[in-house]
């Protein structure tokens, strides 16, 4: 398949597979104690995983300010290092939290907080530039949005950042960032399970890349069976907005039956079921860059290789559309 795709009208390129670094935070929690990482992790191993993807031709990864507050920047940061230059950068903003005691406190929608939160993330990240900054406050107000828009466009001014997106699953927030010359993408949810039509079409009006989070459902895609026996992973105590999972943290049997339902299809030419999941997002449109997380060298070796085998063919997204009865 084609390797790389371009962030929208930036013309930045980036590998069609990007790494999204929520999970190598490791471990964090909002106020009320809620677990909002994926567990424990082995920093090493996260800098060898980061390595590992980047020689295997990963050049996009995406983490955010809030992810282990502040440990996703600092350790991608560390195993970037010196081959910095070779990637396309994507943090977020939009959160305030506590270090030391890996606490998320709230949100902070000023224009202020987005430089104190650039120069935090420049700082952790051990680099004079972001390449796409992203607006992490998914129902931030529209018109506090346009003035975040404006204030990213003199970022862009200042050289800081290279573009910008917005973190959103509306199409109608997506497009107050999408009228600033430097908007360049909007991260949102799409995987087999959860179609986007409207932001894909969002996309394709405004010329904007579709950087896709979840696009394994929290692992479902990839062949997970049950929730984490972890108490600090979130899919121990999913929160309303993770779909798939139910209480007790056991995955949702009608999204597993589905899931079984496309396994055939999913697993063609050899692809794994992640890969499969991956090749799906590929096809949906030429736009889509999915992030999937990592926490290991093997799961980087297994999403990397999704690449080998490219996107699903026309006809397989009209069998799964069929069979999901969409």
């Amino acid at each position: 398949m084609e390797t790389n795709r371009t962030l929208g009208r930036s013309g930045i390129e980036v590998s069609a597979l990007g790494f999204g670094c929520w999970a190598i935070g490791g471990e964090w929690q909002s106020s009320e104690g809620q677990p909002l990482g994926w567990g424990k992790v082995d920093d090493e191993e996260s800098v060898r995983a980061v390595r590992r993807a980047l020689d295997l031709g990963v050049t996009f990864f995406d983490t955010a300010d809030v992810y282990g507050t502040g440990h996703s920047e600092r350790v991608l940061g560390r195993a970037l290092g010196k081959r910095r230059d070779d990637v396309v950068l994507a943090t977020k903003w939009g959160n305030v939290f506590d270090e030391e005691s890996r606490t998320l406190l709230g949100t902070d929608d000023t224009p202020a907080h987005a430089r104190r939160a650039l120069t935090a993330s420049l700082d952790r990240l051990g680099t004079d530039r972001i390449d796409l900054y992203q607006l992490h406050i998914s129902d931030a107000d529209p018109g506090r949005a346009a003035e975040l828009r404006d204030t990213c466009e003199q970022f862009v001014r200042e050289g800081l950042i290279r573009a910008y997106a917005w973190s959103t699953d509306d199409p109608a927030r997506a497009a107050v960032f999408a009228e600033g010359e430097y908007c360049a993408a909007v991260q949102h949810a799409l995987n087999v399970m959860q179609d986007a039509p409207d932001l894909l079409a969002l996309c394709e009006e405004s010329d904007l890349a579709s950087i896709n989070r979840s696009p394994l459902a929290m692992g479902l895609l990839a062949g997970k069976r049950q929730g984490p026996q972890d108490t600090g992973d979130i899919r121990s105590k999913p929160p309303t907005w993770l779909p798939g999972f139910g209480n007790g943290a056991t995955a949702d049997p009608e999204w597993l039956r589905r899931i079984d339902a496309l396994k055939d299809i999913l697993t063609s030419e050899g692809r794994t079921l992640a890969q499969g999941a991956l090749a799906w997002i590929w096809a949906r449109s030429p736009r889509t860059v999915p992030i999937p997380g990592f926490r290991s060298v093997t799961q980087a070796e297994q999403n990397a290789g999704a690449m080998e085998k490219g996107p699903l063919t026309a006809d397989q997204l009209t069998e799964i559309d069929r069979i999901l009865g969409r």
